[in-house]
């Protein structure tokens, strides 16, 4: 026991957790802790943004590429108001951080002072983060922070992972405690196991994927966080089922490996919605069946379930039999039932394989048709530089163990459906709460969790805008980060929803135009990139694609590149996407799109 001030308490818990930055930005709410923080600054390090969206953002991607949670600080009022978002994120994708947030001297609680959260409650803030957080603690002594830092971040990491978040009064940060800082090793192992599946439940799925005829694995979000991409690879092999993706689980296999069909859904590949609506067994591993990985549930469009006998394995009970009811739902860590099933499946592998012969073919044949369908377009010299050119070259020069960032936009639709994710690297996306601006702040916090990777940006002209500050930070700490803006002079993804739903020339506040004339605008980010320090380059003829992302990712320095894509061509879809009451569109490619809809999809499309 010793003397701490409570901001010194909570860094050094933070020290004994190993987390080496923390990311913010400073204000009168928090100027305890950044004191605390002066002091250690030999081994943790401050890593100031210039929003706190920013901050948030890079804590989520860091936590995407390293599974060790790390600590954001924001001031009361604005600036950890402007953290939610962020922090809603991370949530719904179960990504995990510590949000510290400063909040007005206790003292001064219910006097309503400047930039008090709660008109009915004195300091209030934690009311606007309980919905996005795992638990929200608020500490009004430091003699409470040992107990709350420890248990912070054991829940984060504990089951499915999310963002805790600490409210500290200002006072607090600076009044004295006896106190002991805990040792994390003695509360804890650095990874809490989920726990293996229930023995015969798991032996009964061993059968069900023994007996089937058509199996499929899906692979959700759940195989990253639980590390299991070598489990489910072995699996695969070892049976011979053929691996579709939800999108959030893109890259979890090797997307050129033969048995990867690719990700599911509206924007999904051909072969992987085919195969998950006529598979006879399915193991969904870690996937929740959200609406766009599932054409919105729209019966005989993605999946047929019931119809299809599901193996639901998840760690979270609340997502087993959301959306579809399982025959087998396992309430276990992924990876730990994976390793049960190589073993109960081991010894009949061969036999098992010899059935999935033709369904394995069958699912092949979909590939090569589908490759055969992208393959012109991706090779197009035409300008604008067409979506699917783009996607093609930037995936022809990328590192394998590159980290690619996809903000929320069209072009995202673009990259679940055509990028290959590479191999050794990953692929991070916003998806549940599809924040705008988390593919372009969150490659600085990708960057500082990966420093002798390469890390590259997609992002729309849209959301690079609201949060461009980015590349001001990625030049102030030399990160050599790569943004990639597809600029296509609006919002488009909603612009052609508008077309969809309400007709053609029925756009309004989608694109950016000048009031007078009428004309499309669009900013120089070139020269805004450079205006920061930052090197930026204009692309506009597709011929200048490969060289310039090749020359952007051997500088070593941050580059924006500014590519005029065409905003008139779409995305194939091979599946669809709900929005009731209003019609769902039927897929362009595909039997479906031929009129071989089964029944109980054309009775949902009739209504």
């Amino acid at each position: 026991m010793r003397t701490y001030k409570g901001a010194e308490i909570i860094v050094d818990y933070l020290i004994k957790e190993r987390v080496p930055y923390l990311f913010g930005v400073c204000g009168h709410g928090i100027i305890g802790f950044l004191d605390a923080a002066y002091d250690r600054r030999d081994a943790i390090k401050t890593i100031t943004t210039h929003d706190e969206q920013v901050a948030g953002f890079m804590a989520d991607a860091y936590y995407r590429v390293t599974h060790q949670p790390i600590a954001t600080y924001t001031s009361c009022g604005p600036g950890s108001l402007n953290l939610a978002m962020p922090v809603a994120g991370a949530f719904l994708d179960s990504s995990a951080f510590l949000a510290i947030t400063g909040n007005v001297p206790t003292q001064q609680f219910n006097r309503g002072p400047f930039q008090e959260t709660g008109r009915f409650f004195q300091g209030d803030f934690n009311s606007v983060m309980r919905p996005y957080v795992k638990r929200s603690y608020q500490a009004p002594r430091p003699d409470m922070l040992p107990l709350i830092l420890r248990q912070a971040f054991a829940q984060m990491v504990t089951g499915r992972p999310g963002p805790v978040h600490l409210d500290v009064p200002l006072n607090v940060f600076v009044e004295e405690t006896e106190a002991e800082v805990p040792e994390p090793g003695l509360w804890r192992s650095n990874k809490l196991s989920g726990g293996q599946g229930d023995p015969e439940l798991v032996r009964q799925a061993a059968e069900l994927l023994a007996a089937a005829e058509r199996p499929a694995i899906v692979a959700g979000n759940g195989v990253f966080l639980s590390e299991a991409g070598r489990e489910l690879r072995a699996l695969a092999e070892l049976l011979q089922i053929p691996v579709l993706t939800s999108p959030l689980g893109k890259g979890t296999i090797d997307e050129t490996h033969a048995l990867s069909l690719g990700a599911t859904g509206r924007n999904g590949t051909h072969a992987a919605n085919e195969a998950a609506r006529t598979s006879d067994v399915l193991l969904a591993l870690g996937t929740r069946f959200d609406d766009r990985a599932t054409s919105a549930w729209l019966p005989g469009m993605t999946y047929n379930i019931p119809g299809t006998k599901l193996i639901h394995v998840d760690i979270d009970p609340q997502e087993i039999g959301r959306n579809y009811p399982a025959t087998l739902g396992i309430l276990a860590d992924v990876r730990l039932v994976l390793q049960q099933l190589l073993e109960l499946l081991r010894d009949r592998a061969e036999a098992i394989r010899v059935r999935h012969e033709g369904w394995v073919r069958a699912t092949q044949e979909w590939k090569r048709e589908w490759d055969e369908f992208l393959a012109p377009a991706q090779r197009d010299d035409a300008v604008p530089i067409r979506p699917d050119r783009l996607v093609a070259d930037l995936g022809s020069v990328l590192p394998r163990d590159a980290i690619v960032l996809a903000d929320v936009g069209v072009h995202h639709n673009w990259v679940v459906q055509q990028l290959k994710a590479p191999p050794a690297g990953k692929l991070l996306q916003s998806w549940g709460f599809a924040a705008m601006g988390f593919g372009v702040a969150g490659a600085l916090g990708a960057q500082f969790a990966a420093p002798d990777q390469r890390v590259v940006a997609v992002c729309g002209d849209g959301g690079f805008l609201m949060t461009a500050n980015a590349v001001q930070t990625a030049v102030e700490y030399h990160l050599p980060i790569v943004w990639v803006i597809w600029n296509n002079k609006g919002y488009i993804s909603i612009r052609d929803q508008q077309a969809g739903f309400f007709g053609k020339g029925r756009e309004i506040a989608t694109r950016f135009r000048d009031e007078q004339t009428g004309e499309l605008v669009t900013t120089d980010f070139a020269a805004l990139a450079r205006s920061m320090g930052a090197d930026g380059v204009l692309v506009e003829r597709p011929g200048d694609l490969r060289e310039q992302i090749s020359a952007a990712l051997a500088s070593g320095r941050p580059t924006v590149l500014d590519v005029h894509v065409n905003s008139e061509v779409h995305p194939p879809a091979t599946g669809s996407w709900d929005l009731p009451p209003l019609a769902a569109p039927l897929p362009n490619y595909g039997a479906l799109a031929n009129g071989h809809v089964a029944g109980a999809a054309l009775t949902a499309h009739a209504r």
